[in-house]
């Protein structure tokens, strides 16, 4: 089995939520996708040693976050390199969203499911307009939300859980990548919260990855969403590492 690492498991987040438009500068990485989420428009540091120049390559991506249209914002994860942070912390970039990265070893049986499941391709109607209203995304995000699924470039699942009703009332999203099984986009309908569909979404993404072959499980999540981490816990998620965001000061105001 491949050691999980940091460095794996950043490349599996990566493509299994991947951008529309993408930069490298050495290990640098610099993602776009219309603004939908910080995750997919952000610096990405992939080499902690990599950090020459710094000021440098930082004001060229800055630049190129601004002339696309989007807040300049840097992901920051144990694959920072210290010159950055130094950077980051004279330039007075601000901290946002502190965040954690969890994973697991998949076991060797199925987890119960207790509800009715259907799997979905990411891009089918059925499953993103679904994942859209229990997400509670605004009209205007969902043709990016749409644009991102398309572009997944890896093996990938949309997991519907159904009311006894007939109705989709919990989904979650799985990508698979290197043997890394990447799970996103864990919702459940406001009105059916605390009644276990949320479990049984996140059952059965972990049981498709285990049938496609996958060892390890990982996923990311705010660190102040106790819900949500304590369901995480109880399949045998552990926190693995931690990471946040920092906003580039309003240069408007300069």
């Amino acid at each position: 089995m491949r050691p999980l690492s940091v460095r794996l498991i950043e490349s599996a987040l990566l493509t299994a939520w991947p951008a529309l438009k993408t930069a490298y500068d050495g290990t640098w990485l610099w993602r776009y996708a219309n603004g939908y989420s910080k995750r997919v428009n952000s610096i990405n540091f992939l080499d902690a040693n990599d950090g020459e120049h710094a000021d440098y390559r930082l004001a060229r991506f800055t630049e190129l976050s601004v002339q696309s249209g989007i807040a300049p914002v840097a992901r920051i994860t144990p694959l920072t390199p210290t010159d950055v942070l130094k950077v980051l912390d004279q330039q007075g970039w601000t901290e946002l969203d502190p965040s954690m990265v969890m994973a697991m070893e998949l076991p060797a049986a199925d987890f119960e499911v207790a509800h009715p499941v259907k799997l979905l391709d990411p891009w089918d109607p059925a499953w993103f307009r679904a994942a859209s209203h229990m997400g509670g995304q605004a009209a205007d995000s969902i043709s990016a939300f749409t644009a991102i699924l398309e572009h997944i470039g890896c093996v990938s699942q949309g997991v519907l859980i159904y009311h006894k009703a007939g109705l989709p009332v919990a989904s979650a999203l799985v990508g698979l990548s290197n043997g890394v099984a990447v799970i996103g986009a864990v919702a459940s309908h406001p009105s059916a919260r605390g009644k276990g569909f949320g479990r049984a979404a996140v059952a059965a993404a972990l049981n498709y990855s285990r049938a496609q072959g996958a060892r390890h499980a990982a996923l990311a999540v705010v660190a102040d969403n106790t819900p949500a981490i304590g369901l995480y816990q109880s399949f045998g998620f552990g926190d693995v590492y931690d990471y946040a965001y920092r906003v580039a000061p309003d240069r408007s105001r300069s």
